[in-house]
């Protein structure tokens, strides 16, 4: 029967006995639950499932029922059930995820909201404290109001991509139907998180593309790194540019046709920085999402775990409900059809990585979320650590082209620009020495080479 309460539980807690002289070792469970998705306690059961039993299982209920009355607040929704497990009493204690969170241990002078981070109970950080009281009134970030008046920004790059993705255009009451602005005039933080001008400071991706498989120094093994600030559109714009400027499309020759092969399916890419920007937590102060890119994966992390529910990792991606952080973003990026409404978005981003050339079970996207952050972890199809030689970058089709680009003798700046790499030493690595050391170019002044005139043309 225990064991099957605890398969069947989200989470759980044991304690041995009921203790009543310092309730608070067991009460903060309660809160923690009732602030999460729930969870059980089984009194009578010591941490390592030893069963002990209780003597007075009828006193020990009235006592658990009147403690949490009185120390819990809001009261949040449990039911008390006694089991028989070899021939000794125990109580069951489940508690429901609330929806009038955040719910309080309030005694002994102190009042302190509880979480659950993995198997442990503890005190609630306040940004995540923010955003349970923002749940518990039914209301999210960017739907809140704030003191900016829309008339002193701009929104450009809103309306014309709106224009572009849905042809029609973007009328001055969209803003308050939408949810950017209200009737007066003033931005919610959507709407801020939207202008032109950089206003929300959170709002930032940080873009990474490190040599190896590992990360290192930013200045040492960085082969490209960007910032970006500001706008949604823009942040998803340049998030999708920097892992396309940094990823390859080799392809395969057959008979009559020839198979492109890319790292990445760019839709799945999409799909996972859309994702980040939308389910984000925008209260953490001090943060933002990185892209971090590798020889043989791309990770993308954003603060805020799962909205409601256990951590992705223990979840059917299949049979996942859309619950959204930010509901008036969500809708925006919608209508632009940027996202769907019903909650595919991770199914999306299995089925196209699914559909690349060289696709194995192996190379399944991941997810993995804590209290704290989200991470989705695509993985590079092309990547063989054992095959992976200048032949297979040779077969990159921006080598080739750059290799047409080279039948008259260029500069490496020339090249570099060409070929749509701002680094010059990610260049230098990863396409100006593999292609002189496999004989595809040669330089113009091999005694030379390092001169300032030198320049590069096809062998």
């Amino acid at each position: 029967m225990v064991r099957q309460i605890i398969a069947e539980a989200t989470d759980c807690d044991f304690k041995v006995a009921l203790e009543t002289k310092k309730p608070k070792s067991w009460l903060k469970s309660v809160s923690a639950f009732a602030n999460g998705i729930g969870g059980i306690l089984i009194f009578g059961v010591a941490d390592n499932k030893e069963i002990v039993g209780l003597e007075n299982i009828k006193g020990d209920a009235e006592k658990i029922s009147r403690l949490i009355k009185e120390r819990i607040t809001p009261l949040p929704q449990f039911v008390l059930t006694p089991i028989m497990e070899q021939e000794k009493n125990l109580l069951v204690l489940s508690v429901a995820a609330g929806r009038t969170t955040p719910y309080y241990y309030k005694a002994d002078g102190i009042t302190e909201a509880y979480i659950r981070i993995g198997n442990e109970t503890v005190v609630t950080p306040d940004y995540i404290l923010n955003e349970l009281i923002l749940k518990g009134t039914n209301r999210s970030f960017d739907a809140l109001v704030s003191d900016i008046s829309k008339e002193e920004y701009s929104f450009t790059l809103l309306e014309a991509t709106y224009r572009e993705r849905t042809g029609i255009q973007f009328a001055a009451k969209d803003y308050v139907s939408f949810g950017l602005a209200d009737k007066n005039g003033l931005l919610t933080n959507a709407g801020k998180l939207l202008a032109d001008q950089h206003i929300v400071f959170n709002s930032r991706i940080f873009c990474t593309r490190w040599n190896g498989t590992e990360k290192g120094s930013i200045f040492d093994d960085a082969l490209d790194d960007k910032e970006y600030e500001g706008n949604l559109i823009y942040l998803l714009q340049s998030g999708c540019d920097f892992v396309r400027n940094n990823s390859k499309v080799r392809f395969v020759k057959e008979a009559r046709y020839r198979i492109d092969k890319p790292d990445y399916a760019e839709r799945a890419v999409t799909e996972a920085i859309v994702n980040a920007l939308i389910h984000r937590d925008y209260i953490v102060l001090g943060s933002e999402i990185h892209i971090d890119m590798y020889d043989d994966r791309i990770e993308i992390q954003s603060p805020g775990g799962m909205f409601e529910g256990m951590p992705i990792q223990e979840c059917d991606i299949e049979a996942i409900g859309s619950v959204r952080r930010n509901p008036v973003i969500a809708d925006l990026f919608h209508r632009m059809k940027y996202m769907e409404r019903r909650g595919s978005g991770l199914k999306k981003i299995l089925s196209e990585t699914e559909k690349l050339p060289g696709y194995t079970p192996g190379l399944r996207p991941e997810f993995f979320s804590t209290s704290s952050d989200f991470r989705v972890i695509l993985k590079n199809v092309n990547f063989n650590l054992h095959t992976c030689t200048v032949q297979d970058r040779a077969q990159d089709e921006r080598i080739v082209n750059l290799l047409e680009f080279c039948s008259e003798a260029r500069t490496r700046q020339e090249m570099q620009e060409f070929i749509g790499i701002t680094s010059r030493e990610h260049f230098r690595k990863i396409i100006l020495k593999p292609l002189l050391e496999a004989g595809k170019i040669k330089m113009t002044l091999p005694n030379k080479p390092n001169s300032k005139n030198q320049k590069y043309i096809k062998a």
